[in-house]
């Protein structure tokens, strides 16, 4: 069983430090409406400036419940979204 196979995933990688900000806030904002509760952000490990950048945009989102690193995979984050009305 895979434990995120149904859940939208956003892959960071290439990406420099303002499009990736960019595309953080836009796939919550798209899956926010999409009522989805659980997403998966893979930044890569690297120097940890896109991992930084992703975390920054979710501490300050309100839609966003929790998020933590993959124990698995420290080079993807799972984000918990709250529950739309």
């Amino acid at each position: 069983m895979l434990l995120f196979e149904h859940v939208p995933e956003l892959d960071l990688h290439g990406t420099d430090r303002d499009y990736a900000r960019f595309l953080t806030k836009e796939f919550i904002n798209d899956n926010y409406k999409l009522r989805k509760e659980r997403l998966l952000i893979i930044h890569g490990k690297g120097t940890g400036i896109i991992k930084q950048t992703v975390h920054e945009v979710l501490a300050k989102d309100k839609r966003v419940l929790k998020y933590q690193l993959d124990l698995f995979n420290t080079g993807c984050t799972i984000v918990y979204l709250k529950r739309t009305s």
